[in-house]
């Protein structure tokens, strides 16, 4: 944990550098919980193609409850990386990248990602975080101006650390210090990653090049996603 005065003017900050599910639940504060590969890149680009709220869940038996009770809500999510059956889509920003969400609602359920909101019990609030809204996220917390932000990078299925999520935690970090990250050392760092090389590997077909990226859009997106307390919680642009 690092303690800053930030040069845009706020007050000090701590700042807290968390992983994986176990740092999920330890997280307080303004919580960024990370996501790159793929979960909360395909919630901004759902977002961004229209829809009204995401609602992140954490069970395969609660989306497909809500799905009972809303019948004209969408599915998405995986586990194991591959679409879940029975679910409209599966966890991959290039297969939603050009569909029309307008005015609809979507539960998302992942291996990782929603994990991390529904075990960051003591957040005083959640952000979710990708390189698609990187910027917007720096910016949002430097209006809120917290006294602690809690990074969590979720890593692969929230039990094993990974570079993608990892940088974004740094980037964020560094860009709140006012210093410029070398996005393009981190990008490169990453596909050379097995984490990154999955996605060009034709022995694993459900992780397909378009989504890394879709995922290294660097600030694609102006808006930055926060998870609004609810039964169930919601994601909504902030």
């Amino acid at each position: 944990m690092a303690a800053h005065r930030w040069p845009w003017g706020g007050s000090e900050l701590q700042v807290r550098r968390l992983s994986l599910v176990e740092g999920s639940k330890r997280a307080v504060g303004l919580t960024v919980v990370i996501d790159v590969f793929r979960a909360f890149t395909t919630a901004a680009y759902v977002m961004g193609n229209g829809a009204e709220r995401i609602h992140p869940v954490g069970s395969l038996d609660e989306a497909f409850r809500l799905r009972e009770l809303h019948p004209d809500w969408v599915l998405m999510g995986e586990r194991g990386g591959r679409k879940v059956v029975g679910f409209d889509y599966g966890n991959s920003p290039y297969e939603v990248r050009g569909v029309d969400f307008t005015g609809r609602s979507v539960v998302q359920t992942t291996s990782a990602g929603t994990q991390g909101i529904v075990n960051a019990v003591g957040a005083d609030e959640i952000l979710l975080g990708s390189f698609v809204m990187a910027d917007a996220i720096v910016e949002y917390i430097k209006r809120k101006n917290p006294e602690t932000v809690s990074l969590v990078a979720m890593g692969r299925g929230g039990r094993v650390k990974s570079p993608e999520d990892e940088s974004l935690a740094e980037y964020i970090e560094k860009r709140l210090n006012g210093l410029e990250p070398d996005f393009a050392s981190m990008k490169q760092r990453i596909r050379e990653h097995p984490q990154g090389a999955k996605f060009f590997d034709p022995e694993q077909p459900e992780f397909v090049e378009g989504d890394f990226h879709c995922a290294m859009d660097l600030n694609r997106f102006g808006f930055c996603l926060r998870v609004v307390p609810g039964d169930p919680p919601s994601v909504e642009k902030a």
